[in-house]
């Protein structure tokens, strides 16, 4: 029985989706959001030692790839520095908290290459910063796992729905659609590379599987890597396109080359059988149902903005 569940990031974009989940999976559960800073090591085996967890739910990290770009320092010190510390703390403090590590499909980068869906076992070959950062941290858990860290890692591939930051490339068509259609952008959307195809989910079914991980950790071997995935491309323009459909707006597309990545990925797809094997886990939420949450969400923020 979980008695006390640590949440770092839990204020981002996907804590705020999760707190809920969590607090309706585990009603008895103590949930607390992490008030540590992860850079501060000291406080991160002082705040762990001082109220052991039962399990840990690490999503705190440096994610944008443009914020990542620009401070590759602060990507380092955090998503792998702080991760380190974050898991040596509960190692020697918590020993039997489960501590599910939330990394990211980026990490695969060239075994994309081959445009085959990818499994846990396709290689950690990143293309970028952010990828390279939390492949790091995802290979030193997986050792530590052998050294008595009980730890689930699991690579979730792009997941996106309402409360996203306009860094991520869904919630920024949809930000700057709702904004045309107030009336606060004239009909031009920019825009970066169209023609890439990526594996989408609503974060809202991520969420729901680091639940399953949480209830089912027994069953799950330490050190264990599942992919988050649909199993299905979709190719950015068409997402685009699906989003003006919904907010009924007609724009100019202007291609923005501050947006345009340099290696690009031309398709990303994953293989989540692990997850449906190990957890029963398959994604839920309609595609249709993630675009129009996501594009109503951006229309009462971008109202509030305009206020």
């Amino acid at each position: 029985m979980l008695r006390r569940i640590l949440v770092t990031g839990a204020a981002g974009f996907v804590g705020g989706h999760l707190m809920p989940v969590l607090r309706r999976a585990f009603p008895e559960a103590e949930l607390a959001a992490a008030g540590f800073d992860l850079l501060d090591h000291a406080a991160v085996a002082a705040a762990v030692r001082a109220a052991p967890p039962d399990a840990c739910v690490h999503l705190a990290a440096i994610s944008a790839i443009p914020a990542v770009a620009q401070d590759p320092g602060s990507a380092w010190q955090v998503n792998l520095h702080g991760t380190l510390a974050l898991a040596e703390a509960i190692r020697d403090a918590a020993p039997d908290c489960i501590l599910l590590y939330a990394s990211t499909a980026d990490a695969y980068g060239r075994s994309f290459q081959s445009g085959a869906a990818v499994t846990e076992a396709s290689a950690l070959a990143p293309m970028n910063m952010y990828g390279a950062t939390k492949a790091a941290a995802d290979l030193a858990l997986g050792a530590m796992a052998g050294q008595g860290l009980r730890v689930i890692r699991v690579r979730p591939f792009n997941h996106t729905g309402p409360g996203q930051s306009a860094a991520f490339v869904v919630a920024a068509f949809a930000r700057q659609i709702a904004r045309i259609a107030a009336g606060l952008q004239p009909p031009v959307l920019q825009v970066g590379a169209l023609d890439p195809q990526r594996d989408f989910l609503d974060v809202r079914d991520v969420c729901a599987a680091y639940a399953l991980c949480l209830a089912k950790a027994d069953d799950v071997p330490s050190g264990a890597i599942l992919n988050l995935a649909s199993g299905g491309a979709r190719r950015i323009g068409d997402v685009l396109n699906e989003l003006l459909a919904i907010g009924g707006v007609r724009a100019a597309i202007k291609t923005d080359a501050a947006r345009l990545r340099p290696s690009e990925i031309p398709i990303a797809i994953g293989d989540a059988g692990q997850a449906r094997h190990l957890l029963g886990w398959t994604p839920q939420i309609a595609w249709e149902t993630t675009l129009a949450d996501t594009l109503n969400d951006w229309r009462h923020r971008v109202l509030a903005e305009s206020n």
